[in-house]
């Protein structure tokens, strides 16, 4: 039986995984090789090896709403979307809520993972990890990786002819943390991702000149979305999930395509995705095009070759003088600790049945926590695997056979699409709703909204129709939370708490007040066609 569970790292992920631990009467211990819990989310001045690294004006790109713990709601008065040290702070709380730290050792580097002998019998592994100089050995019953894909910077030199000869200064936008370096420079981003467009924003408060070098393009939202909404607030809703899952994926191809250009048209500022069928996640960035139709920022694309103090772009002749290069390049990801037999990565994807089991061992006492990107809050997706992982650690939920699970594993790979909704074909990529429901399914904690609609119509109706908050994951079943409908039905209140700021009296005219009614009816009328 299964009581003592390791697991690596004390980020976000490893957070929700040891109260998971918790709540279900496990053992869990925390290994975090740093001195302090938050992973990704906690700034220091310094890159340190083995965690994420990030600068010091980063933002959520997720609302508070949508990317909290399922059963712990950011404080009303934080802002809609968070900078990392409130993020950070709020992690704290989570630990010291739930009493997570008694669990984790602090400065406490994972060398190995290795199966004990009797693996095929027991599950259990040997853990061998250092503390200030000192080697130490334990025996667990399961493990959690949670050590994220932010650790190992993809640095393709070998894809800019000419970088050796280059005199100026090149790094990874993961050592970048200030602006100051881009003063009075000329400046080359290269990576139209979250990363890379942040920097070259802030560089051009700064720099001379700043360019961004992108391959394919991308489509560019503001987290302030229709009406100033949070934008996942209004994108990540079942009934959008289920209509753009209803429609052909040309269709929604050409809706979303519409929707991302009713802010500024992507193709007159150099930024449309070259393949729109087969879109990459976009970015979040207020700024943009802001700074582009100001001169502030230029958009160019791929590079063909480096020289000394220049660099020259595909398809424009002119050399362009540069002083420093960012290659925002994304990251690999690699489990240094772990047997290359145990879990198998090639091609940027891991083999690993719902991204978490490697399907062929006898005992299912391995899980990879994170290793996902859903169009979706990450804290909220990881939780939820936790909260599946342990089930399945003690018995409750069963796995089908390896044969099954390889079979299933294997046919992701292929990225074989349906034809209908989004095509989530990269590495790693995955719809984020039908993908947690699935989870929920495992544990009996989907929320069933026939049935609900029946004896809650209202919550029923809110949850269909407004924003996928992780609240809907406690209302039923295993790790049910009592305040989990309360959450949902004030989740409004604390987005506009963080907004109005200065009250504003304001009286509905006749005509707002007819159009409501209007309104509603029609609201009525799509739930009786969708639920009858």
């Amino acid at each position: 039986m299964v009581r003592r569970v390791a697991i690596v790292g004390a980020g976000v992920t490893g957070l929700g995984s040891i109260k998971c631990c918790l709540e279900e009467g496990l053992q869990p211990t925390c290994f975090e090789r740093s001195d302090d819990l938050g992973g990704l989310w906690r700034f220091t001045e310094h890159v340190e090896e083995g965690r994420a690294s990030l600068y010091k004006s980063v933002v959520s790109n997720s609302s508070k709403e949508m990317s909290c713990y399922s059963d712990f709601p950011f404080p009303e008065d934080y802002p809609n979307f968070l900078p990392n040290d409130l993020y950070l702070k709020y992690l704290k709380m989570y630990a010291k809520q739930f009493n997570l730290l008694k669990c984790i050792q602090f400065k406490t580097k994972v060398c190995s993972i290795t199966k004990c002998p009797d693996f095929d019998d027991s599950g259990q592994w040997e853990v061998v990890t250092v503390h200030e100089g000192k080697q130490n050995s334990a025996i667990f019953d399961a493990v959690m990786v949670c050590t994220g894909f932010f650790t190992d910077p993809n640095l393709p030199l070998s894809s800019f002819p000419g970088i050796n000869t280059f005199k100026g200064q090149y790094f990874h936008s993961r050592e970048y943390k200030h602006p100051d370096i881009f003063k009075d420079k000329r400046v080359l981003v290269v990576g139209l991702g979250n990363s890379g467009t942040d920097i070259a924003v802030e560089a051009s408060h700064l720099a001379k000149k700043v360019f961004l070098s992108t391959t394919g393009g991308s489509w560019v939202l503001s987290r302030v979305f229709d009406s100033g909404y949070p934008w996942d607030m209004l994108f990540t809703t079942r009934f959008q999930t289920v209509l753009r899952n209803f429609l052909p994926t040309p269709i929604v191809t050409w809706l979303i395509a519409n929707k991302m250009n009713s802010w500024f048209n992507h193709t007159n500022y150099g930024l449309i995705p070259e393949d729109k069928i087969h879109p990459r996640e976009p970015v979040i960035n207020d700024e943009l095009p802001g700074r582009i139709t100001t001169g502030k920022v230029l958009i160019k694309p791929s590079i063909k070759e480096v020289k000394e103090n220049s660099v020259i772009f595909n398809n424009t002749p002119k050399e362009e003088p540069i002083d420093i290069i960012v290659f925002a390049t994304g990251y690999t990801f690699d489990f240094p600790f772990l047997d290359k037999l145990v879990v198998k990565v090639e091609d940027g994807q891991a083999s690993l049945y719902k991204y978490i089991f490697p399907p062929h061992l006898k005992k299912p006492t391995m899980a990879v926590i994170g290793l996902i990107k859903p169009l979706g809050s990450l804290i909220t997706t990881g939780e939820i695997q936790a909260r599946w992982v342990v089930q399945v650690l003690k018995g409750v939920s069963k796995l089908p056979p390896p044969s099954v699970m390889i079979e299933e594993v294997n046919e992701r790979k292929k990225n074989k699409h349906s034809g209908y909704g989004l095509d989530y074909c990269k590495a790693l990529q995955e719809d984020y709703i039908p993908y947690v429901d699935e989870l929920l399914t495992s544990i009996n904690a989907k929320p069933n909204l026939f049935s609900m609609l029946l004896t809650d119509p209202r919550l029923a109706l809110t949850i269909f129709f407004g924003p996928c908050t992780p609240y809907q994951f406690r209302l039923v079943g295993t790790g049910k939370w009592k305040g989990a409908r309360e959450a949902i039905m004030t989740q409004w209140d604390r987005t506009f708490k963080a907004t109005k700021t200065r009250i504003v009296q304001e009286s509905p005219s006749r005509f707002e007040i007819l159009l409501k009614l209007f309104s509603f009816l029609v609201f009525l009328v799509a739930v009786f066609l969708i639920f009858l």
